[in-house]
């Protein structure tokens, strides 16, 4: 595997110019901790910087979950890596958005929470008819205030991004498809035909122009990883209050948070 990390999170395939990186968690419903973002990251960078690779297809193991998040176990206060919040978030939504390759989600099952992020950040997102999404943050102590909040608003609109996040319910693929969070929805075992489809049309193209395509598109929404670094560093300090701290005790003890006895 040349030169690069080697992968124990994650798993890696590049073959006819497509690059799989797969969230090889499938016990953890593929939530992620320290170490998986790490492998994220080298594998975005090796895959988006190597000109024999034209698309790049992120997704879950196994059939219930393309992510979950965060890895509630390896969060007490902070999470079990390095970053603003022990999780380098703002790198790796970085690295999705800056490589000059189209990402796919191939969304299977759950994208809830950080996992809702990803398949929000990634240029395209297609999911099979079992696929669910949603957020959890205010449920659990936590939130994304970045591409997760702001972004978000801008791909599905205002009213029903405020609505993700303060309601935290859970949406279908078709619903996510009408409110322009999916690109396409097919029956969940049409799912690798239909991702392999999309990729081989993107490799009839010329990779510049889609590079170019790519920037530009970002360059509309750049000002949000200036949010997203402020956002993250708020995060931090609220992760540190007794508020926070009940969402992750009351999940790992199965009953409800009271959140508004620590409230200020």
């Amino acid at each position: 595997m040349d030169e690069m990390m080697s992968y124990d999170d994650i798993l890696y395939d590049a073959t006819d110019g497509i690059a799989r990186i797969t969230i090889n968690r499938p016990d953890k419903y593929n939530a992620f901790r320290g170490q998986t973002c790490e492998e994220l990251i080298d594998a975005l960078n090796r895959a988006g910087w190597d000109k024999s690779i034209g698309v790049i297809v992120l997704a879950g193991a196994g059939e219930k979950a393309f992510c979950t998040g965060g890895d509630q176990s390896a969060h007490e206060g902070q999470y079990d890596g390095r970053g603003t919040i022990g999780l380098p978030m703002e790198d790796l939504h970085s690295i999705i958005r800056d490589v000059p390759k189209p990402v796919i989600a191939k969304v299977q099952g759950f994208a809830i929470g950080g996992g809702n992020v990803l398949a929000t950040i990634c240029d395209l997102t297609i999911a099979g008819d079992r696929a669910q999404f949603g957020q959890v943050g205010p449920k659990v102590g936590s939130v994304d205030p970045g591409y997760g909040t702001a972004y978000l608003a801008r791909v599905v609109g205002e009213k029903k991004a405020r609505e993700i996040w303060y309601l935290c319910r859970r949406y279908s693929a078709q619903e996510a498809l009408e409110m322009g969070l999916v690109n396409k929805v097919v029956p969940h075992d049409q799912l690798d035909a239909e991702v392999d489809s999309w990729c081989a049309e993107i490799m009839e193209k010329s990779p510049t122009a889609i590079a170019l395509a790519k920037r530009s598109f970002n360059m509309d929404t750049e000002h949000h990883r200036g949010i997203s670094g402020l956002g993250m560093l708020g995060l931090s300090l609220y992760y540190d209050t007794d508020e926070s701290k009940e969402g992750g005790l009351a999940f790992k003890e199965k009953r409800k948070p009271d959140f508004r006895k620590f409230s200020r």
